[in-house]
């Protein structure tokens, strides 16, 4: 282990100490001082009184300053140069920030000024030297000096205070009684009323029905016969109209005909915003609440709606209802303010783009289900296919429609020529709607109404086996677009058998995967070599850099690198990290730090893309780093530190590139 410059050895655990610092030389003191608020506002004879009694000390990366609940603060602590990271860990072990200070801010504040004990664990992130200013010493600025006390109260509130514990209360999920938007603040469990209703398997349909009449429930849970305890199946109300009432069914069935199995279930302790996704992407309505393995109750998509006036489940029950196309065309210009309130509320990235992308979804499930019914049936099985971001569901508000269209290979040419005709007419339809529901066309059309990329199976596959035969840089593009499909409407089994051929033939072919690796390491993170931004430095986007191609592409280039090596049919990125962690292919820590540089380079294009669309401006992905906060631009420095962790993995397991 690391020794300070004074000899003793990094404290960890409890806190750091700072019994052994050393004086430091006042002229340097005054000149710091001179230079952070609020200081810069007491007089030259003030700043030299305080510099007298500061001491200096040196503090190796990775030594625990401060520990939450434990350290009693002697002195402020004054970053002289540096950083350090505080957080907060929940009940379960899981850090609920990271909050990262440089040169010029301060540790301890708060704390001292309560007489409580430290309510953030502060650790180094590199060498670190501090100037220590006695509690008796900041306790009389707080005291005597007009402003000092309304400073560090406002800032530690506002800046540390707030952003802390919503992000604690986010896992807690602990009620927010200042706040309308609940689905981040409240656990699911806490929507639960009752006990959980349920019917043995072989009670009758009847039986089932009086059940839910006399406890007045929409729904109820069917467990197996003798065993109350394992629940294999709900009832809803809908399920008895529609299958018994409509369909004429005796009553005296038993109710495991009539139930869907198995039932979706969701965590006790998990945030309603996760239900609220679960239910949406699962197009259901009912979700069982589990609590050690336990089913505790049920919630439904109308108790999550409460929680919020202008719900994003309204909205989608809303596409799900529109019989005109030219009805969606509004709807899916509401979906940027949904998303603000979703940002405004605190939601993640990931969660935030998951949302953008199940509500595109629906969107264009409602769009092509109206045009089939226009048009009349397909003459053969057909799968459209979401491409690119859209594929990887991490849209945010400039998306251009990167599609196509597979199906089922003709058994003759009447076949082929009915398939032509039918799908030419149908893409064409379907993209001037989109167009006209805000998502502009692809620059370089790849969209299902090029006549290219509407294409029966068997020349798909022909497509992605020369690609990765011959990975020249037009193939090697197409990857990056076409490799991250998914369906998007239709006969899914299409999309599953091209997932299959194309693991396949890239299993086969290692030398294509050598190309993309190669490819991907030809970005660099845009950092110098003393770690400042590389950004434009003229043009239209002087200053700037783009976020989107030199942040957050080789992430996702990575993750289907080995997503293709190691057959994971996930597309996401996040999702791919995930798995390829899971399976052992890459670290833990890896995973970790890669899912918070990406997440957090997600979150700063949101918002970038949020602030343009409020000003009247073309969402973009030009970041302007000038513009961020200290704490932003140390959270992506670090984010951009982690591509070249990603380029050692891909140097590891194709050497020679």
């Amino acid at each position: 282990m690391k020794t300070s410059s004074t000899g003793k050895r990094p404290a960890r655990g409890q806190g750091a100490s700072p019994t052994l610092s050393r004086a430091a030389a006042p002229d340097v003191v005054v000149e710091f001082l001179r230079n952070i608020m609020p200081f810069n506002e007491l007089d030259e004879e003030k700043l030299q009184q305080i510099a007298r009694h500061v001491r200096v000390d040196f503090y190796p990366r990775g030594t625990r300053l401060l520990t939450a609940g434990e350290t009693e603060l002697t002195h402020l602590f004054l970053i002289q140069q540096g950083g350090v990271r505080s957080y907060i860990v929940d009940d379960e072990g899981e850090v609920t920030l990271k909050d990262y200070r440089g040169e010029g801010a301060y540790i301890g504040a708060l704390p001292i000024i309560r007489s409580t004990p430290a309510n953030l664990n502060v650790e180094t992130v590199e060498d670190t030297f501090c100037f220590l200013l006695p509690r008796e010493d900041f306790l009389d600025l707080i005291e005597n000096q007009p402003g000092f006390a309304q400073y560090y109260l406002k800032n530690f509130s506002e800046k540390i205070v707030n952003t802390a514990y919503t992000e604690l209360r986010r896992h807690r999920m602990g009620r927010r009684s200042d706040e309308d938007l609940l689905l981040f603040s409240l656990q699911v469990g806490d929507l639960v009323k009752q006990p959980p209703r349920s019917v043995a398997a072989d009670a009758t349909i009847q039986e089932a029905a009086r059940a839910m009449a006399e406890y007045r429930i929409g729904s109820i849970l069917v467990h197996r016969p003798g065993d109350d305890t394992e629940i294999i199946g709900i009832v809803t109300d809908r399920d008895l109209r529609n299958k018994v009432i409509a369909a004429g069914l005796d009553f005296g069935e038993p109710v495991e005909r009539i139930m869907s199995s198995p039932v979706t279930r969701v965590l006790s302790r998990a945030v309603c915003f996760d239900a609220l996704l679960r239910m949406m992407s699962g197009s259901i309505h009912h979700l069982a609440v589990e609590q050690k393995g336990r089913v505790v109750g049920v919630v439904t998509s109308h108790d999550i709606m409460l929680l919020q006036g202008n719900s994003p489940y309204l909205l989608f029950k809303e596409i799900g209802k529109q019989r005109r196309i030219d009805g969606l065309y509004p709807l899916s210009r509401r979906i940027p303010d949904m998303i603000r309130n979703l940002v405004i509320e605190g939601a993640k990235a990931s969660n935030i783009a998951r949302m953008i992308s199940i509500l595109n979804d629906q969107i264009l499930t409602r769009l092509l289900t109206l045009l089939e019914e226009e048009m009349g049936p397909p003459p053969l099985p057909y799968c459209w296919l979401l491409l690119g971001s859209e594929g990887r569901r991490e849209q945010t508000f400039k998306t251009d429609q990167d599609n196509a269209i597979v199906y089922a290979d003709p058994a003759d040419e009447q076949e082929r020529r009915a398939a032509g005709d039918y799908f030419s007419r149908f893409s064409r339809q379907a993209i001037d709607h989109l167009v006209k529901c805000g998502y502009p066309l692809c620059p370089g059309e790849i969209m299902a109404v090029n006549p290219r990329w509407c294409q029966p199976l068997s020349v798909w596959k022909d497509y992605f086996s020369s690609w990765v035969e011959s990975p020249e840089p037009r193939e090697l593009l197409n990857a990056t677009i076409f490799f991250d499909f998914r369906a998007g409407f239709g006969h899914s089994p299409l999309a599953d058998e091209l997932r299959a051929h194309l693991n396949r033939i890239t299993g086969r072919q290692e030398i294509y995967l050598l190309h993309m690796a190669r490819e991907c390491m030809a970005s660099r993170a845009p950092l110098s070599f003393f770690k400042n931004f590389i950004v434009e430095k003229n043009g239209e986007h002087r200053n700037k850099l783009d976020i989107k191609h030199q942040g957050l592409a080789p992430f996702v280039n990575f993750a289907r690198i080995l997503a293709l090596r190691y057959r994971v049919n996930e597309t996401n990125t996040l999702a791919r990290l995930h798995v390829l962690a899971d399976e052992g292919h890459i670290s833990g820590d890896l995973w970790s730090a890669a899912h918070a540089a990406y997440e957090m380079q997600m979150q700063l294009r949101i918002i970038h893309q949020l602030n343009q669309i409020d000003q009247g401006e073309e969402p973009d992905n030009y970041i302007e780093p000038g513009q961020l906060s200290d704490l932003e631009k140390r959270m992506l420095r670090d984010a951009f530190e982690v591509i070249d962790r990603l380029h050692g993995v891909l140097k590891t397991l194709f050497p020679v590139v």
